[in-house]
């Protein structure tokens, strides 16, 4: 047991409500957490991934997602380890040896909601994109650090800027 060394009045604060799944959508994120987990009978281990939104309206939310890289069932060892390498290949690592070699690499998460099952509602499924192979996005990205300094134009002799003089 932990002593709050206060008493906290939880009628005071907004409880968190931000568990909600996020709306189907390419979303710039990037791995801020993982670790190998065993399973639920623990006779296999699986691959725990927390990835940040890094910007638009759900900037620092959180996506999880979970690789079964340790199973019985051979499929479900086969398709962790086919979105693994699609994360690999979103964060052009292609060879790694550790999983936190896969954080803090901006990618696209091509987020999309499975239906409710069973007594679990709602929830994410994530597939991964390189930045480059995914279409442009509807969200406002940061534009890059210019490296040169436009010059600004002396305007045409005729004052329209479209038709300026050699």
């Amino acid at each position: 047991m932990a002593s709050l060394g206060q008493t906290f009045d939880a009628s005071a604060v907004e409880p968190s409500n931000n568990y909600d799944v996020l709306p189907p959508g390419k979303y710039l994120t990037q791995v801020i957490a993982s670790e190998m987990r065993a399973t639920k009978d623990g006779l296999g281990q699986y691959l725990y991934l927390e990835l940040d939104v890094l910007e638009g309206q759900y900037t620092g939310r959180k996506l999880f997602d979970r690789l079964n890289l340790v199973n019985a069932n051979p499929d479900a060892v086969e398709i962790a380890k086919k979105t693994l390498s699609s994360l690999c290949r979103a964060v052009n690592k292609l060879q790694v040896s550790h999983s936190e070699q896969l954080h803090l690499i901006p990618f696209i998460a091509d987020v999309r909601v499975r239906p409710p099952k069973g007594m679990y509602g709602e929830s994410n499924s994530i597939r991964y994109q390189s930045r480059s192979q995914a279409p442009a996005m509807p969200t406002t990205s940061v534009a890059p650090p210019m490296t040169t300094v436009a010059q600004p134009q002396a305007p045409a002799a005729n004052g329209l800027p479209w038709k300026r003089q050699a």
